[in-house]
């Protein structure tokens, strides 16, 4: 098996390279600046529509659909043939020919 013999000599040469960096000057504001920059609230505008998140929203969708399926499974076109011959002759309005005190033909 072959042994480097110089091992130790690389060993120290790469430890004392660590000795040879000089120290980095920095602004003593640094630390706070940066800390400033990540941590800083972004503000936001101020919407009317801003509690109307998109969850409310869709819970709206749904229950506007929900309504309008009710709707129309409920309406039925006899009856509304009915009410609007109900309204026709509450407010005088048919043309069916009756025979009225006031009036003569």
């Amino acid at each position: 098996m072959k042994t480097n013999k110089h091992i130790q000599h690389k060993i120290d040469s790469t430890i004392n390279v660590t000795n040879n960096f000089e120290d980095v000057k920095i602004s003593p504001f640094f630390k706070d600046k940066i800390m400033q920059r990540l941590y800083a609230e972004k503000e936001e505008p101020y919407s009317i529509w801003s509690w109307f998140t998109p969850k409310l929203q869709l819970a709206a969708i749904v229950g506007i659909v929900v309504l309008n399926v009710l709707a129309f499974s409920q309406l039925d076109a006899n009856t509304t043939e009915e009410t609007i011959e109900d309204f026709a002759a509450t407010y005088e309005l048919s043309d069916t020919e009756e025979v009225s005190l006031f009036y003569e033909e």
